[in-house]
């Protein structure tokens, strides 16, 4: 979510100072791990906590989630993280916001150095964002928007595979009747070019909107996936332009016109796809 980043960054001072403000006061070091699942009442952004020896760079505690302790990274080394930590004259160090790798939400994580303890905080950015303010979110109509999208990307996949395999399966029953002819042949490519152009716009949409796999999402990776999409549908529409001049040639000579019409209609979209693109990236220049 490109745009949370952007909010965050924007934002940046004021969110350090509002949660160095709200942990300062609290001796983390001190108290016993299953102190740390009061935290989670206090801070509802916060996913995860726990504590590193700053000297040997050994997480001395389990992983504390909100209802469960992980305890298998306990005893690991931990640094890469202390290494990259700039600490500040306060004891504090803020990452920039990153993708978990262990539960994959988009997160900002505190460190709170007290003697010799380093204790990190993971905060998801979006939750954060929402407590301080910086964005209004309606979790349920987001859920029911999130859940569409899934159910729509799933399906075009499975209409996509239909359509591959429906092309490939015409193409053998014709081999098998021995009735291999221009029609057997071209039917199958545009079978198989539709369904790859809508798996491409399914695995799109499930990225940027269900999985969230890229965070850029912005015009210009509309406009990829628009430029993309609209490629496939074309070299489908030429292959079947191809295949409406072969036949007007050898059964209906008369009707070429109808085939000229159906050229002239794909060479003006290709037309309008290179303005689009040239307009874009003169754009991004």
């Amino acid at each position: 979510m490109k745009e949370y980043i952007e909010i965050y960054n924007n934002n940046k001072e004021k969110i350090e100072s509002i949660l160095e403000g709200s942990i300062e006061s609290l001796k983390l070091s001190n108290e016993a791990e299953n102190y740390y699942q009061k935290l989670f009442a206090t801070f509802p952004s916060l996913e995860v906590v726990y504590t590193v020896d700053a000297v040997s760079k050994i997480q001395t505690s389990a992983n504390i989630y909100s209802k469960y302790n992980d305890d298998s990274q306990r005893d690991k080394s931990r640094s890469y993280l202390i290494n990259k930590l700039e600490i500040k004259e306060n004891n504090f160090a803020f990452t920039a916001p990153y993708q978990s790798a262990t539960t994959g939400t988009l997160c900002v994580t505190v460190s709170k150095k007290e003697g010799n303890k380093i204790i990190f905080m993971d905060f998801v950015l979006e939750k954060l964002l929402e407590r301080l303010g910086l964005i209004e979110k309606h979790i349920y109509f987001s859920k029911v928007i999130k859940a569409f999208y899934l159910i729509a990307g799933f399906f075009m996949m499975i209409l996509s595979t239909a359509a591959i395999i429906y092309g490939g399966f015409d193409f053998l029953k014709n081999i098998f009747h021995e009735s291999l002819n221009i029609d057997a042949i071209f039917k199958p490519v545009i079978a198989t070019t539709l369904g790859l152009a809508i798996f491409d716009l399914a695995k799109t949409i499930l990225e940027q909107e269900v999985f969230f796999k890229s965070y850029s999402k912005d015009s210009k990776i509309e406009i990829k996936v628009l430029t993309k999409f609209l490629i496939t549908i074309l070299i489908a529409l030429s292959i079947e332009t191809l295949m409406v001049v072969f036949k007007i040639a050898i059964e209906n000579y008369d009707k070429m016109v109808n085939a000229l019409y159906l050229m002239g209609g794909i060479s003006f979209i290709i037309t309008a796809l290179a303005v689009l693109i040239f307009l874009t990236r003169r754009r991004a220049v």
